[in-house]
C-alpha cells in the first residue's frame, strides 16, 4: 500500500479531553475517530488491526471446536424478561419499541438468543456438545464512557457458547477455551494475569477473568510477584449451568428417554478493546510498537528522497518484491521531510522500517529500524529483502 494512496489522518498534538495513552495514540496514529462520546469510527489502519485481532481468536476458537455464526443486533425484550436480565441490565441496556409496539432492545450480549435458537433444534443428547461463536458488535448505554475504546458503548466481542449433556462435558470445553484464550492472548503480545472471578449477572457456577496489567485498568489483580495492580479486563469464561436453559425451556433427551435442561458455558473476549490493551503495554513516547502479528502491516518503505530515481527506483523494487511474498508493505511515498516522515513512522509503529537514503547507497548499503528496539542494521540494498524475510519469519 501506497502512503499517498491511503487514509492514515495522523495528528501531531495530543487531542484534548484525552486520558489514556492508548485512545491518545489511537487518535494520533488515525486508527479511529471519535463521532460522539463512547462511539468510534475504525479507519482503514485501525480496521486493519481490528481484522488481524479477529483471525487470531477465529483461528483458536475453530481450533477448540467452535462454530461461527452471526445473530441478530436487534433483540425482542420478551426473552429478557424470562430469565429476568431486563431488570438486572436496565442500566445499560438501549430500549425502543418498534412500529408494532414490540419491546426490543440492541444487544448487549447474547446468552438468551443463543439459547432460543440452541433449543429450537437440540432435542437428544446425540446432539451435543455443540459450541458455537460470533464477533459482534454489542451495545450498552454506558453513564459515562472512559478511556477511548476501553468503555465505550459500541463494541466488538467475541462472544463463544459451548452446550453440553454432563457437567463432565462443561468443564472439557471450558478447559478447552482456557487454553485457547492463553494462545489468543500471546499471539497478540500480551501477558494476562489470570483469577477465578464473581460471575456477576452471567450467574454461573465458575468463571474466570484474562486481566492485562494498566495504569487505566478499572479491575485489580495480583500479579506473579503478588503485587497488587490495575488491570484491563480482556476475557471472561463462565460455567453458566443451566441458569438459561431452564429459563428457556432448552431441553434435551437423555440416553435413558429423559428430559434434561441442557449444560452451558459462555465466553467473551473484547475484540475491540484488545487494541487498547495492546496500545498500554506496547508504546513509548513517540508512539505505538506493534506486536508482529497484530500490526497492520510488518513492514514500512521509507524512501527519503523521492525525486531521486535510483531511491525511488530501488523502494517500488522493495515493496514488488516483498508483496510478492506477501508481506504486508507499507511505503511513504509523500513528499515529505524525512522528519516528518520518521516521527510518522514512530508513531503508527509498524515493526520493521527500511530506510532509503542516497547517502547510504553511495556505499550501497541501506537501514533496517526495528520499531521495537530501535536498533538499526545496515545491510548490503541487495540483501535487504531476504534480511525483513527472515525477521518476519523469525
Amino acid at each position: 500500500m501506497l502512503w499517498s494512496k491511503y487514509f492514515i489522518p495522523t495528528l501531531k498534538e495530543t487531542p484534548v479531553g484525552t486520558e489514556a495513552v492508548s485512545h491518545q495514540l489511537l487518535l494520533r496514529s488515525g486508527l479511529v475517530h471519535m463521532l460522539t462520546s463512547g462511539v468510534y469510527s475504525y479507519l482503514p489502519l485501525g480496521w486493519k488491526v481490528l481484522q488481524k485481532i479477529e483471525n487470531i481468536i477465529r483461528a483458536a476458537m475453530n481450533s477448540a471446536g467452535a462454530h461461527e455464526l452471526l445473530m441478530p443486533a436487534i433483540l425482542p425484550m420478551d426473552l429478557w424478561q424470562k430469565t429476568g436480565r431486563d431488570k438486572t441490565l436496565e442500566e445499560v441496556m438501549i430500549r425502543f419499541k418498534n412500529k408494532k409496539g414490540q419491546s426490543m432492545c440492541l444487544g448487549p450480549t447474547h446468552e438468551e438468543i443463543i439459547t432460543d435458537l440452541v433449543r429450537s433444534f437440540v432435542q437428544s443428547y446425540r446432539q451435543l456438545p455443540v459450541t458455537l461463536y460470533q464477533i459482534q458488535t454489542k451495545f450498552r448505554d454506558e453513564t459515562r464512557p472512559r478511556f477511548g475504546i476501553v468503555r465505550a458503548c459500541e463494541f466488538i466481542m467475541k462472544d463463544a457458547y459451548s452446550f453440553d449433556s454432563s457437567l463432565e462435558g462443561l468443564k472439557k470445553n471450558y478447559d478447552a477455551m482456557y487454553a485457547a484464550y492463553c494462545q489468543v492472548f500471546a499471539l497478540c503480545g500480551l501477558k494476562v494475569i489470570i483469577a477465578e472471578a464473581d460471575s456477576g449477572a452471567m450467574g454461573g457456577r465458575l468463571s474466570h477473568e484474562f486481566l492485562v496489567p494498566a495504569a487505566i485498568g478499572e479491575d485489580k489483580a495480583r500479579d506473579e510477584e503478588g503485587k497488587e495492580c490495575q488491570c484491563i479486563e480482556v476475557g471472561h469464561i463462565f460455567q453458566l449451568g443451566t441458569k438459561y436453559t431452564e429459563a428457556l425451556g432448552a431441553l434435551f433427551l437423555d440416553d435413558k428417554g429423559k428430559q434434561q435442561p441442557i449444560i452451558m458455558g459462555c465466553y467473551g473476549i473484547g475484540v475491540s478493546r484488545l487494541i487498547a490493551a495492546i496500545i498500554e503495554t506496547h508504546h513509548d513516547e513517540k508512539g505505538i510498537i506493534w506486536p508482529l502479528a497484530v500490526a497492520p502491516f510488518a513492514v514500512e518503505i521509507l524512501p527519503l528522497q523521492i525525486n531521486d530515481p535510483e531511491v525511488m527506483g530501488l523502494a517500488r523494487l522493495y515493496y514488488d518484491e516483498l508483496t510478492k511474498r506477501h508481506i504486508d508493505v507499507l511505503m511513504d511515498d509523500r513528499d515529505e521531510s524525512a522528519g516528518r516522515k520518521f516521527n510518522d513512522a514512530d508513531l503508527i509503529g509498524i515493526p520493521f522500517r527500511i530506510i532509503i537514503g542516497k547517502r547510504g547507497l553511495t556505499e550501497g548499503n541501506v537501514e533496517i529500524k526495528h520499531r521495537a528496539s530501535h536498533a538499526v542494521e545496515v545491510v548490503p540494498r541487495d540483501n535487504a529483502v531476504e534480511r525483513l524475510a527472515a525477521l518476519i519469519k523469525g
